[in-house]
């Protein structure tokens, strides 16, 4: 018995000395292992920028339906500029001579293929300014593409190359995506081709730098986007197309935790109007206003909410007036979509067009109330001499001008050659000819030397008049 017991304390003591040799030697390098997996993905205490954590997806998640659906629909895009070399001394200094004719790569981006014959939609910025559009497929083969038109506001370019039967991505419902829903973005960041990177939602209707001009009502997400992305899609997890990747907000130009698509609803609509109008056609609600927020609603007469658009003014004849809507009523909704800042509703609005009818929830007076209103065509005519956009003064502001013509300065665009407080005067006359409306400038514009110096007279809300000559 007592050897039994001697045996039995031996085993039991070279168990525990197992044990505690295996503790030591293994288990410390795998929790070792596991802290630097930890410390690897997060940020240092004195590091600034946003980092990615969604990238751990959630167990029995697949994205790899959605990305082999996506990859082969995405494009590289390439920006190509032409240009003449001087072959000789005097081609140099005196331009004789035809010259050598050089092609050089201005820059690379993405797009994605939307129908089996070739219509590819991509960023506006990405092909700016290019003498011709290069687009190679998944498989390698290179095309030269056909600009079909463009929306430099929406940063939206629609392109054609001469292919039959290609894999093209269906649109989805960016007006029904959901916060933290995962995404991919499929493009081909610097350069590198065929690239998926996945993330979430992370906001919609997110505005950035209004003095752009562009609309403001982008989705928002933790994807990892970087140069090269732009143009790229954006697609849900059946692989729908669900914006169109288009900007980050960094202070080193590369992805540093947010980027941001053009939702794919308004992309639909901006493809539909270049391919059977050839620019697009603008819908408006005909209200103005400010948005409400916790910080402001308090400046409002008898406003108890803390999100929505306030109406400050009704546009005479427009939709919204003939559907009773007025000063100090507060949009909340539009259709389904919720309204809690201008964005909202811009980019709602911008995914429909003109006599269409949307179903706008307000509240008037502490009550929820609906109306119908049906959209308007947003008239106006862009002076691209000067970089303005104006549109039709209204009979109240030419009474309130002292004038009896005139159109509106609405805008400047990104190329303006005139200041920020010209924004609202009128423009009433063009080379001495008197301008009654968009369609009477657009003919003085069209039909006048383009080699002569422009004669602007503008009007200020005084009356007093001053003429500039843009040369």
């Amino acid at each position: 018995m007592k050897k039994f017991m001697s045996y039995l304390g031996i085993a039991i003591l070279g168990g525990m000395i197992s044990l505690g040799t295996y503790q030591f030697l293994i288990e410390p390098h795998q929790i070792q292992s596991e802290e630097n997996v930890i410390n690897f993905d997060q940020p240092k205490v004195h590091q600034t920028v946003a980092y990615n954590y969604s990238n751990l997806v959630p167990e029995n998640f697949n994205f790899t339906e959605a990305t082999n659906s996506t990859v082969n629909k995405v494009v590289n895009v390439k920006n190509v500029s032409t240009y003449s070399s001087p072959q000789s001394f005097f081609e140099y200094y005196f331009g004789q001579g035809s010259g050598e004719t050089k092609k050089a790569v201005r820059g690379i981006g993405s797009g994605v293929i939307i129908t089996p014959d070739g219509y590819i939609v991509t960023n506006y910025h990405v092909i700016k300014g290019a003498s011709e559009v290069e687009i190679t497929l998944n498989n390698n083969k290179t095309y030269q593409a056909e600009v079909i038109g463009s929306a430099p506001d929406s940063d939206i370019a629609l392109l054609k190359i001469d292919a039959q039967d290609l894999d093209y991505i269906s649109f989805g419902d960016s007006d029904h995506i959901n916060l933290g829903e995962w995404v991919l973005a499929v493009g081909n960041p610097f350069n590198l081709t065929s690239t998926v990177t996945a993330g979430i939602i992370s906001a919609k209707g997110r505005s950035l730098d209004e003095s752009n001009n562009m609309i403001q009502s982008f989705i928002q997400t933790d994807l990892a986007v970087n140069p090269g992305n732009s143009g790229g899609a954006l697609v849900n997890a059946k692989g729908e197309l669900i914006g169109i990747n288009t900007a980050i907000t960094s202070r080193t130009g590369s992805y540093v935790g947010y980027s941001f698509a053009i939702p794919s609803n308004n992309v639909k609509k901006i493809v539909e109007d270049l391919i059977e109008y050839g620019n697009v056609q603008k819908a408006i609600l005909g209200v103005r206003g400010t948005d409400i927020t916790p910080e402001n609603y308090k400046q409002f007469d008898d406003i108890q909410q803390t999100q929505g658009f306030y109406v400050a003014k009704v546009d005479n004849g427009s939709g919204a007036q003939k559907a009773g809507l007025q000063e100090k009523d507060v949009i909340i909704k539009l259709d389904d979509i919720k309204i809690r800042k201008f964005s909202d509703l811009s980019g709602y609005i911008s995914s429909k067009n003109p006599g269409d009818r949307v179903l706008v929830t307000y509240i008037r007076n502490g009550q929820i109330k609906t109306t119908t209103v049906t959209l308007e065509k947003y008239e106006y005519y862009r002076i691209k001499e000067i970089g303005v956009e104006v549109i039709n003064a209204t009979d109240d502001e030419l009474k309130a001008f002292g004038v009896k013509n005139g159109v509106k300065i609405n805008r400047l665009l990104n190329d303006s050659m005139i200041a920020d407080n010209l924004i609202g005067i009128l423009i009433t006359k063009v080379d001495d000819q008197p301008v009654k409306d968009i369609n009477a400038l657009r003919d003085i514009l069209d039909n006048r030397d383009p080699y002569k110096p422009l004669s602007l007279t503008f009007t200020a809300p005084n009356g007093e008049s001053k003429t500039y000559v843009f040369r």
